[in-house]
C-alpha cells in the first residue's frame, strides 16, 4: 500500500520526500506509521521503474532536497492499481481506505464504482473473528459470546460494517431495493 499511496499523493502534485512522508503517516495513522527505511527504498524502486522523476533543488541551509513528482509510467500505474486493487486491498480495511483515498482520480466514475461494488460484496459475506468450531464452523455473533471483550469486538465491528455498508449503497444509488435486487441476482 506504500507505492500506492506514494503514487496517489504524488499525482496531486510534486512533494519533497518529507512532505510524502508527513501525508502518508498522516493516512495511515498512528497504527502503522511509515518509517525512512521503508519510504526510501520504495521511492528509490519507484525512480528505477520510471515511474517517478527525482529533481535535485537547493535546500533552506546547506542541504539538497529532492523533488519528487508522477510520470506518465507512474500515473498509468496508479490508474491500474486502482482500477484493479488486489483482493487484499478490498478485504482489509486499512489497505481499502488507501484506495479509497485516491479512487476520484479514476476519471470514469463507472471504474470507481466497480471497486466499491467488490468491497459491497466483501462486506455483505458473513465473517466474524471467531466460529463455533463444529463441522460448519458457523461465524459466532456477538449475542452468542459469553467473554464481554470478545463481544466488544463484534459488536463494533458488525457497527462499523454496517455504516460502511449503508455508505457504499448511498454511494452506488443503491437503497434497500437495489440492494434486494443485487442480491436475488437480478
Amino acid at each position: 500500500m506504500l507505492e500506492l499511496a506514494i503514487l496517489g499523493f504524488l499525482a496531486e502534485g510534486p512533494l519533497h520526500g518529507y512532505q510524502l512522508r508527513r501525508r502518508i503517516a498522516r493516512l495511515s495513522g498512528h497504527a502503522r506509521p511509515v518509517s525512512d527505511g521503508s519510504l526510501y527504498p520504495a521511492i528509490n524502486r519507484l525512480v528505477a521503474a520510471g515511474l517517478l522523476d527525482r529533481r535535485t533543488e537547493p535546500g533552506a541551509s546547506a542541504a539538497r532536497r529532492h523533488t519528487l513528482s508522477l510520470t506518465a509510467a507512474g500515473r498509468e500505474k496508479l490508474l491500474r492499481r486502482l482500477r484493479e486493487p488486489e483482493p487484499l486491498d478490498i478485504s482489509d480495511g486499512t489497505r481499502f481506505f488507501t484506495v479509497l483515498a485516491f479512487l476520484s482520480l479514476l476519471p470514469d466514475a463507472a471504474e470507481q464504482h466497480a471497486v466499491l461494488r467488490r468491497r459491497l460484496a466483501f462486506l455483505d459475506e458473513p465473517a466474524s473473528f471467531f466460529h463455533d468450531g463444529g463441522d460448519g464452523d458457523r461465524p459466532l455473533a456477538a449475542e452468542e459470546t459469553t467473554d464481554p471483550y470478545r463481544r466488544g469486538m463484534l459488536l463494533l465491528a458488525r457497527a462499523a460494517s454496517r455504516t460502511e455498508r449503508e455508505w457504499l449503497r448511498g454511494v452506488l444509488g443503491e437503497g434497500e431495493a437495489g440492494h434486494a435486487a443485487r442480491l436475488s441476482g437480478m
